[in-house]
């Protein structure tokens, strides 16, 4: 209805593998006539991402844009490490370059941005320097002094991702809650017709941050993965008592909204696992014992949520299994155990805080989500 990391010493290398890639594939394959293509990059908590856009003649009375191409490497900059820190840069100098050199985009049709999450936990960590680094050193990589580098904050990020996410038939009737790495936000649009007013959900947690935080409670000598269950339901617990409640209750939206939608990284992670046949669906139906049992499986018995095991399991003869396994697949490049227990651990809490109310709908689990905000990002800007 809706729409491992990798050591910081092979992060450039695979940064420079991935750009040679892209050099390989086919010519962007335009859906609309007249349309021009723009490119957005953004640095995220966990990486650098890039999203071809392509902007239809008839976009600024519209509104339509087509998503070409989705593309992303993990640096892990919220880390705020050297090699971290380097990575990202590479990162985003050589998604510039594939921009402008393998398609042809100027550099006045290329955005970049850092996201929220970044800049939030920066400021909880008083790293905002880093950031402000990052920025002066992009401008010297590329040669540019007065390239834009907007640091967006939680609100404009939040209604980006809800233009860029939610169809318009369900725009004014979707509370739409984003778990990103470092942070996580959302809302709604209370005014019907009215897309500038936006009410804000938001907290200073996500599925690397949360997974970081568990990771220091651990003891040098007991880091077995019993120890991590107990400790990530610790954080967990103080996550909720301390922010996730007051955050859901202060959005007003239990009485405001018909549909609660789910979109980020470990939300394409659970969506896959919990419904790996539904691979052709951007939008997935759940319930919260649906997670809370995925929850549970990645803890106790990990190995039953491999690409092997859950493609036993489909019985359709005309759903492409290797497409299927494929995508399990990188789901596990992705998140690592841990990070998969950290985020459906996050996602299950605040399901909790409205399941007494959505109980009879479920869910919804948005899949391609992660290009949502860049997306709508690059079309608010050119109009």
């Amino acid at each position: 209805m809706f729409i491992k990391h990798l050591r910081p010493v092979l992060l450039s290398a695979v940064v420079l593998f991935y750009a040679a890639q892209l050099s390989a594939q086919e010519s962007l394959k335009l859906k609309f006539d007249n349309s021009i293509v723009y490119a957005g990059i953004e640095v995220g908590s966990k990486g650098v991402k890039m999203s071809l856009l392509e902007l239809g003649k008839d976009a600024n009375s519209t509104g339509s844009f087509n998503i070409l191409k989705d593309s992303s490497v993990n640096t892990d900059f919220i880390s705020f490490t050297q090699p971290t820190f380097s990575a990202t840069l590479n990162g985003m100098s050589e998604l510039y370059s594939t921009a402008i050199t393998r398609y042809n985009i100027p550099s006045n049709r290329i955005f970049t941005v850092v996201s929220s999450g970044v800049k939030m936990q920066a400021e909880k960590e008083e790293k905002t320097s880093w950031v402000n680094n990052l920025i002066d050193s992009f401008r010297i990589k590329i040669k540019d002094a007065q390239r834009r580098v907007e640091v967006v904050d939680p609100l404009q990020e939040a209604r980006l991702s809800h233009l860029g996410i939610v169809p318009s038939s369900k725009r004014f009737s979707t509370f739409l809650i984003d778990i990103g790495s470092g942070n996580t936000k959302g809302g709604y649009f209370p005014f019907d017709d009215n897309t500038t007013d936006f009410k804000l959900f938001t907290f200073n947690w996500g599925t690397k941050s949360v997974a970081n935080a568990t990771e220091k409670k651990l003891d040098e000598f007991d880091k077995t993965l019993a120890t991590y269950k107990s400790q990530l339901n610790r954080t967990l617990l103080s996550i909720e008592n301390s922010e996730l409640i007051y955050a859901v209750n202060s959005s007003g939206a239990y009485n405001m909204n018909d549909y609660i939608a789910f979109s980020g990284g470990i939300v394409w992670a659970a969506a896959t696992l919990l419904q790996p046949e539904q691979i052709d669906k951007t939008v997935v139906n759940v319930t919260y014992e649906d997670v809370q049992k995925l929850a549970e499986q990645l803890y106790t018995d990990f190995s039953s949520l491999s690409d092997v095991e859950l493609v036993k399991k489909i019985n359709d003869p005309s759903i492409d299994k290797a497409a299927v396994a494929k995508e399990i697949k990188r789901v596990h490049s992705v998140f690592d155990q841990k990070s998969l227990m950290a985020g459906a651990g996050l996602l299950l809490k605040i399901m909790r805080q409205f399941k007494s109310v959505y109980e009879s709908k479920g869910f919804f689990l948005v899949k391609n989500g992660q290009v949502g905000w860049v997306s709508a990002y690059v079309d608010q800007t050119v109009k």
